[in-house]
């Protein structure tokens, strides 16, 4: 993503990413340090073990996951255009606590089209959200 968006936009997003301790983050220094300038571009910070309340907006989008892909669901077969799409539907799902818009729109108003573009994002008509497996289904 940072190159994606480039230094100046990723660190505007990104000063800080709060995460759980998953082993997809285990080399934190890695994460925080950019490659091509010795400079750090986040600081990574975790929540505590079984505390997802720490993090607790994360955890509705953790939820809405679910509802597309349950517990016990194998991530093995996933592309990177399922994750999109999936996450397309999920951030164009409106929310009571954004005043009834979706993470989209909201982001959108903070940041612009043109973030969400590079990202890969695109909205989904609230009549053509799926929240289910099928979704997925090939």
């Amino acid at each position: 993503m940072d190159e994606v968006l480039g230094a100046k936009t990723f660190n505007s997003l990104f000063p800080v990413i709060l995460t759980d301790n998953g082993s997809e983050f285990s080399n934190p220094k890695e994460i925080e340090k950019r490659s091509t300038i010795p400079c750090n571009r986040t600081k990574i910070f975790y929540c505590d073990p079984s505390a997802p309340y720490q993090k607790g907006a994360c955890e509705v989008n953790h939820e809405l996951i679910r509802r597309i892909l349950p517990k016990g669901s194998s991530f093995d077969e996933l592309t990177q255009q399922d994750i999109t799409l999936m996450m397309n539907h999920i951030n164009s799902y409106k929310r009571k606590k954004l005043n009834n818009r979706s993470p989209y729109e909201t982001f959108s108003f903070y940041y612009g089209e043109d973030v969400l573009k590079k990202l890969g994002c695109s909205p989904v008509a609230a009549e053509n959200i799926i929240l289910k497996p099928k979704l997925l289904k090939k």
